[in-house]
């Protein structure tokens, strides 16, 4: 079984910025570029949960953003899928921590930071629009 060390030292093996939350244990703050916003990684087991931040929902339509966000998650995510988190758009993916390796989880933290960085730019113009 898979334990927070183990993930830890994934993300250590994979070169990654990253920081121990003190006040969560078992979270993980991964940046990947100035520009893109953080990736949370929570080991709460039996999972480990990825997710960032998108943007914010304004209080007004969103049939368009909303479209493109589900066409994002079927045509083009794997591991994650983007939802809302009361007024925020968040991508988010859990993955089984008893048998999690480390090729698993690069693969979802790339994902996530390639979608953030393709996608995130047109759907911040989408959730200004609505």
């Amino acid at each position: 079984m898979r334990t927070v060390k183990d993930v830890e030292a994934y993300l250590g093996r994979m070169s990654r910025h990253f920081e121990a939350v003190e006040a969560q244990p078992g979270t993980f703050v991964v940046q990947s570029s100035p520009n893109l916003p953080p990736i949370a990684v929570r080991v709460d087991p039996p999972l480990v949960v990825l997710r960032a931040h998108v943007g914010d929902l304004a209080a007004v339509d969103h049939v368009a953003l909303l479209r493109r966000l589900l066409t994002l998650n079927a045509r083009s995510l794997v591991h994650a899928s983007y939802g809302l988190d009361e007024h925020r758009i968040v991508l988010s993916c859990a993955l089984e921590l008893e048998n999690l390796d480390y090729n698993e989880l690069e693969a979802a933290l790339e994902e996530i930071e390639m979608a953030l960085s393709a996608q995130v730019p047109e759907l911040s113009k989408l959730a200004k629009e609505s």
